[in-house]
C-alpha cells in the first residue's frame, strides 16, 4: 500500500473533524471556568489528575479567589490544603502563586492573551497556553496535546510522534486553523468514550473507516 500524501492526509483528516463534529457536537472545554483567570488556575491543577477532579476543588476555590491579588496574597499553606485533592499540590500551590503574583504586578491583574506573555509565567508551559488561548480568548494559537490526543491522533495515523510538542506542530500542519481548539476537544471526548487506552470500542466508532488503526488493538 503506497505511504498516504500528506493532501490526502490532510483530506482525510477534515473528513475525521466532520464526522466527530457530529457525533460531539457539544464539544467544549471539561474544565469549569467563568474567566481567563479561573482557566489558568483549573489548567495548572489539572496536571496529573481528572478534569472531573479539578471542578470538584475548583468550585469552592473560585468562590474564595476572585482575583490574581487574591492567590497571590493567599496563606500558601492554606492554598495547599485547599488545592491537595488535585495532587503535587506543593508544585500547584507554587506555580499557580507565582503566576497570579506576575499578573499583578507585570499585567494590571488581567491574565494576558498572547502565546509569548502567557509563557512568561510560572507553572505556564505551551499546553496550558493553547487552553487558556483557545477557549478563554478564543484564538487558536496552538493545539493542544494531552494524553488522550496523543494516543488517538496516533491510531488515526495524523501523527508518528509521542512527543507533544512535536505532534502539535504536525497537526497544526493537517488542520484548519479555526478547527484546533474544539477539534482537540473531539479527541479528547472521543479517546475517553470509545477509543480507550486498553480497548478501543472500534466496532462502534463513527470513524473507523477512516481510522487505519481500527481492529488493531
Amino acid at each position: 500500500m503506497p505511504a498516504e500524501s500528506q493532501a490526502d492526509r490532510k483530506k482525510r483528516t477534515r473528513q475525521i473533524i466532520a464526522k466527530l463534529r457530529k457525533a460531539y457536537p457539544d464539544a467544549r472545554c471539561a474544565l469549569n471556568f467563568s474567566n481567563p483567570l479561573e482557566l489558568l488556575v483549573a489548567t495548572i491543577l489539572s496536571a496529573q489528575t481528572t478534569d472531573k477532579g479539578v471542578n470538584v476543588v475548583t468550585g469552592k476555590l473560585f468562590q474564595k479567589y476572585r482575583s490574581a491579588a487574591d492567590y497571590a496574597d493567599a496563606d500558601t499553606e492554606t492554598l495547599q490544603q485547599e488545592i491537595k485533592p488535585t495532587g503535587f499540590f506543593r508544585n500547584k500551590a507554587k506555580s499557580v502563586q507565582g503566576a497570579c503574583r506576575q499578573i499583578r504586578d507585570r499585567f494590571a491583574g488581567r491574565v494576558p492573551d498572547t502565546m509569548d506573555e502567557l509563557l512568561t509565567l510560572p507553572g505556564v508551559a505551551r499546553k496550558t497556553a493553547n487552553v487558556v488561548l483557545g477557549n478563554a480568548f478564543g484564538k487558536n494559537e496552538g493545539f493542544t496535546v494531552d494524553r488522550h490526543v496523543l494516543r488517538v491522533a496516533a491510531r488515526l495515523g495524523l501523527s508518528r510522534t509521542d512527543k507533544p510538542e512535536k505532534m502539535e506542530q504536525e497537526l497544526m500542519e493537517l488542520v484548519p486553523r479555526a478547527d484546533w481548539t474544539n477539534f482537540s476537544h473531539m479527541l479528547v471526548l472521543h479517546g475517553r468514550a470509545i477509543c480507550a487506552a486498553r480497548k478501543p470500542a472500534c466496532d462502534g466508532c463513527p470513524i473507523n473507516k477512516l481510522c487505519p488503526g481500527a481492529f488493531k488493538v
